[in-house]
């Protein structure tokens, strides 16, 4: 099952944090299109505000086994860039939080102030 974690700063409810782990086994290895599509959306969103906002984000993976992704958004102040990184994250979460709901057996989404 994937796992995905969001750390949210309580007093303001802004992204600190997506930590997305597991694997969702609903096909063989390279035919799971659960995976993709929360690959494609998590990689896609990261390279958005990196790319788009200029951001420099601290990622982690786990190239070998695979299976482990992590953002931490940089504490900035009320910038612009920090501004549009928020949107775009919030955008890849909803995506996530869509997939979640079409295929829940296979991923849960869980979120913490």
């Amino acid at each position: 099952m994937i796992t995905i974690r969001v750390t949210r700063q309580s007093n303001v409810s802004r992204i600190q944090s997506v930590e997305i782990s597991g694997h969702a086994e609903s096909a063989p290895y390279g035919q799971d299109l659960v995976c993709a599509a929360v690959s494609a959306v998590a990689i896609g969103g990261i390279n958005a505000v990196i790319e788009l906002c200029q951001l420099r984000l601290h990622v982690e993976q786990d190239d070998k086994a695979g299976g482990y992704l992590a953002v931490t958004v940089p504490a900035h102040e009320e910038s612009e860039q920090h501004r549009k990184a928020q949107w775009l994250l919030e955008g890849m979460l909803s995506s996530l939080r869509t997939i979640e709901a079409q295929y829940g057996e296979y991923l849960v989404y869980k979120e913490q102030h």
